[in-house]
């Protein structure tokens, strides 16, 4: 496999449906269009045209239906790319892509290949190409507009704005270092301190948001809580709107976790039910409560569940799983002799309180994934390139000599430009040379 082959692939989901989309990307795209058309001329760039897919080895017609050509470099890839716009059914879709399969130089598309020249042909950088993934896996309206942010380069506009700044700092430093005999202005290392504090502090802000973008990527992760019998079970039932998991009058039932996904307005939310927590000598028990005060301590809010039919003051251990992002909940109130003195009122029975439940719980979740200002951090990735640059620049603030801060200096710009995936040492050099003349 080649970087310079020409790659085919289906653009679209198999499956029936009305129309299939067949992409094609590379030097001879072009070609290859021309001979499925049969030999007529292309059509005009970025105009649907009407037209027979023929076989060129055969000759006979496999399909009917719209061409589009994309030449070079005004395109997706920035290659010469092609689309076949046809039926979806199977057969039709075999018979084109053996027939795309025969021409000498054309080959199936690796997985992201497209996007991947994409990147390579500086179309887009690597955030970008992050955002385009997630935008297809998007399934709430947040995630939606995060990933279109994401995708239009507002996130890799701020890191490379940055990382301009670094360049130009670091362009001034090597400049007092490497050219002591020119005549620069005076104290170029000493102004460039101001502009690394302002960096530092942004990148600071930057990181101090709680892992929003994350969490809106991933979904924020609530679990359920609470012994045996409290309704668990019943309540992700009534939130998932479906039997999601088993509901029996048995004490642990539940053995393992029960995941569903929920949509509440437009954020994604993983909600976990759990085991009962109790002393048991049962191993597999045992077992699932371990997990479930696991799962409990890495979530991002707990709902305890205490029954306040059987006591109207929960348990001070129950009381004590709610203190730190967790919501009390008093179920099975149609049973209780009186209000619960603590806790969201709630029925899974009746459905009393689960109103005011969902609302508490989609606050919850706007609060810990809405997103404001500057585009979000929404990878590991990103957040660990950043931390390293921002603690290069902290550690050349308190260097004495210009060598050892420009180096610090230096590494900053190759983090931030590991997470665009631009990283090219020749840009120093060309602001040397533009802002003083050098060598002139």
């Amino acid at each position: 496999m080649s970087a310079r082959d020409t790659i085919y692939a289906l653009a679209t989901a198999s499956g029936r449906a009305g129309v299939a989309v067949l992409r094609i990307s590379g030097a001879q795209a072009g070609a290859v269009l021309a001979a499925v058309m049969n030999g007529r001329a292309l059509p005009l760039p970025r105009r649907a045209h009407l037209t027979a897919f023929v076989d060129p080895v055969g000759g006979q017609t496999l399909d009917r239906g719209l061409v589009l050509w994309f030449p070079a470099p005004e395109s997706f890839t920035g290659e010469d790319v092609a689309e076949l716009h046809g039926h979806s059914g199977p057969a039709v879709i075999t018979a084109l892509l053996e027939a795309l399969g025969r021409f000498p130089g054309c080959r199936l598309a690796q997985a992201g290949e497209f996007t991947r020249r994409a990147f390579q042909n500086g179309k887009m950088d690597l955030t970008q190409a992050e955002g385009l993934a997630d935008l297809i896996a998007a399934e709430t309206e947040a995630q939606r507009r995060q990933a279109e942010r994401q995708m239009a380069g507002d996130l890799g506009r701020l890191y490379e704005g940055w990382r301009a700044d670094l360049i130009g700092a670091l362009a001034h430093l090597e400049a007092e270092i490497d050219f002591p005999d020119e005549e620069l202005p005076d104290g170029l290392f000493a102004r460039q301190k101001p502009v690394l504090e302002r960096l530092a502090d942004e990148m600071s802000v930057h990181l101090d948001d709680g892992q929003r973008g994350e969490r809106l990527r991933e979904g924020c992760h609530m679990v359920i809580l609470g012994a045996p019998n409290v309704g668990k079970s019943s309540l992700l039932n009534a939130l998932a709107r479906r039997e999601a998991a088993i509901v029996s009058s048995q004490a642990g039932t539940t053995r393992d976790i029960v995941e569903v996904y929920l949509n509440l307005g437009g954020y994604p939310v993983v909600l976990a039910d759990t085991a009962g927590l109790r002393e048991s000598d049962d191993e597999i028990e045992v077992e699932g409560v371990r997990r479930a005060r696991a799962r409990g301590e890495r979530a991002d809010l707990k709902l305890v569940l205490y029954d306040c039919s059987a006591t109207p003051v929960p348990p001070v251990e129950v009381l004590a799983l709610a203190v730190d992002d967790g919501i009390l909940i008093a179920n099975k109130v149609d049973l209780a002799a009186a209000a619960p003195a603590h806790g969201l009122a709630l029925s899974t029975k009746t459905g009393v309180g689960l109103v005011e439940l969902m609302a508490r719980l989609e606050w919850e979740a706007k609060s810990r994934m809405a997103l404001g200002g500057p585009p979000g951090l929404t990878r590991l990735r990103h957040r660990q390139g950043l931390e390293d640059c921002r603690d290069a620049l902290r550690r050349g603030l308190v260097e004495v000599e210009a060598e050892l801060v420009a180096e610090d200096v230096r590494l900053a710009a190759r983090h931030l430009g590991r997470i665009t995936g631009r990283v090219d040492v020749e840009d120093i050099l060309d602001v040397v040379f533009s802002d003083f003349c050098i060598g002139k």
